[in-house]
């Protein structure tokens, strides 16, 4: 039986880690077995390591003489033609950031309820079924959301656009762009890319608080604390860093997304004026890559392009995956 601090009267008589494995049981660190498996887990840590240097030393290699013999300025300029070795990067990454941004934005809040709500609400049985619909949500193919988003959504998320737009049209985030019409802007690919992100966030969220200390939660519901007292003060806090590592695993997801993005974004040409609009068109990395691939794959040239493009797509997502790691590593002690 349980105590209020957690601490049951069977587990004061489990031994102390600090006495070692039980013999018995065959927990030795000496054995061929975990010799083994020590050896196929270094193994495969080391593959994943060499895969992804072999990446990126092929994506310099392959976009260096590209970037070399650009005509334009490949950091700030807006022009992608290809085929004229006149290309740059600067729509392609806002496009890319922001409608990433946005679809974080709207997952992580409904992530976290739904998280919460499954691990401290739902009866057991709701809460198993309602995890397995969500699961099942990161199973559709990214195509389905392409197709569902852009013949279904899209029209009718036009009347939404028109109301932030008269209510915030003097942010430019929110500014009208009378070239762009119907819902194929940058903020409808956001709320495509948040239903698709968010089975990832909220299934690591679940997890996360499902593994909250029980004597952290009996101690704050002791001292009187209600519910969402002690969610906020014992849940919360504890599950902060699985919350940021999901979180940026989702970001992961919707800067790589391509095929939702093409079939749901507004292709803009590149003499477009510049607008700082979620009402805007344009393409992401991953579908410009995907859109040009097929017609540029004989030349070289353009090749190289597409893989410079593809390169400044792999350090964004490294650089986004180091400062999350920096994140968690600041916040851990708040979860010990």
């Amino acid at each position: 039986m349980s105590s209020i601090t957690g601490v049951s009267v069977g587990d004061s008589n489990l031994p102390h880690p600090s006495d070692g494995p039980e013999k018995s049981s065959g927990a030795s660190t000496g054995t061929r077995g975990d010799r083994v498996f020590g050896g196929l887990a270094m193994s495969a840590g080391l593959l994943v390591v060499v895969l992804v240097t072999l990446v990126a030393v092929f994506l310099l290699v392959q976009a260096v003489p590209a970037i070399s013999k650009d005509k334009a300025n490949f950091l700030t300029s807006r022009v992608w033609e290809s085929n004229n070795l006149r290309f740059g990067i600067l729509q392609l990454l806002w496009t890319t950031v922001t409608s990433s941004l946005v679809a974080l934005t709207l997952a992580v809040p409904f992530a976290i309820g739904i998280a919460l709500f499954l691990t401290h609400y739902a009866p057991p049985w709701f809460a198993r079924i309602g995890a397995a619909l969500i699961d099942l949500l990161a199973a559709v193919p990214s195509v389905v959301y392409g197709l569902w988003g852009a013949y279904i959504v899209a029209p009718k998320f036009v009347p939404v656009q028109n109301v932030l737009q008269s209510v915030l049209g003097w942010i430019p985030l929110f500014s009208g762009v009378p070239s762009v019409t119907g819902g194929s802007t940058i903020l409808m690919v956001g709320v495509v890319l948040a239903i698709m992100i968010l089975p990832i966030i909220t299934a690591l969220s679940r997890e996360v608080f499902a593994q909250t200390p029980l004597q952290h939660k009996e101690g704050a519901l002791a001292l009187g604390a209600t519910r969402w007292e002690m969610i906020r003060t014992a849940v919360l806090p504890f599950g902060r860093p699985g919350v940021i590592s999901a979180s940026m695993l989702g970001l992961g997801r919707a800067l790589g997304e391509t095929v939702a993005v093409l079939l749901i974004l507004t292709a803009l040409p590149g003499t477009t004026k510049w607008t700082f609009s979620l009402f805007n068109g344009g393409s992401t990395f991953a579908s410009q890559i995907a859109s040009d691939a097929p017609n540029d794959q004989n030349d070289a040239n353009s090749m190289g392009a597409l893989i410079a493009a593809g390169l400044v797509l792999f350090v964004l997502t490294f650089v986004v995956n180091a400062i999350a790691r920096v994140i968690i590593e600041r916040r851990k002690e708040f979860s010990e």
